[in-house]
């Protein structure tokens, strides 16, 4: 399994490939406090473990972006592992709801659900150890979808809301084609053109190009 180490000073990120789908799960850490954070596990837990476990790592908050499967179907496994709670944008708690059925249109065995510890909420902080993370409410691939900026790093965890050359897909249950689009122009669009794009499935971009060459985004 590849994982994909971005190197920032005191920052340990790592982003990891999880499930039949890769969902890009990262894992925050801070090298001297030692905490960390695990954004979207959707699957394979023992990977995340042992990256974890290597780097010495405590976890102490589980960020889901959005309720689809292949973000949320590791959270219940990885809570009962480390006692981390999990955060959840509460519109998407009707998506989580389905899980037995996401899993049937997959062909996966249907994982355990957890509680949801802690809402998402627009303009939550979030900090683990000296990283600082800010909550965007960004709906449209779901009702509750969020995204996770770190000013610090000018890095935007964006879940499947925008993908290098492409968008989230709007025609599951709950998706909005019209919304999506607001929120990548009201939510993504003021922050920084070289912010780096990490995506909830395939390669990292930055927001200047997807600006001007992802054809979802002209005349925003």
């Amino acid at each position: 399994m590849k994982v994909y180490e971005v190197q920032a000073e005191h920052m340990i990120h790592e982003i990891l490939p999880v499930g039949v789908l890769a969902c890009n799960c990262s894992i925050l850490g801070d090298e001297r406090t030692k905490e960390a954070l695990v954004i979207d596990p959707g699957d394979d837990v023992s990977e995340i473990l042992r990256i974890l476990e290597r780097h010495g790592l405590h976890l102490s908050q589980i960020v889901v972006t959005h309720a689809h499967i292949d973000h949320i179907g590791g959270a219940a496994k990885l809570k009962q592992a480390t006692g981390a709670p999990v955060m959840l944008n509460e519109n998407d708690i009707p998506i989580y709801d389905t899980l037995d059925a996401q899993a049937l249109w997959i062909g996966v065995q249907a994982p355990e659900r957890t509680v949801i510890d802690t809402p998402a909420r627009d303009g939550d902080k979030l900090q683990v150890g000296s990283i600082n993370l800010e909550v965007l409410h960004t709906p449209g691939h779901t009702p509750g979808s969020i995204s996770l900026w770190i000013p610090a790093e000018k890095k935007l965890l964006a879940g499947d809301t925008l993908f290098r050359d492409s968008i989230g897909r709007t025609d599951l249950p709950g998706g909005d084609g019209r919304l999506i689009l607001r929120s990548i122009r009201d939510k993504y669009f003021p922050l920084p053109e070289d912010t780096i794009v990490i995506p909830g499935h395939g390669e990292s971009t930055t927001l200047g190009r997807e600006r001007e060459f992802n054809y979802f985004l002209q005349g925003l």
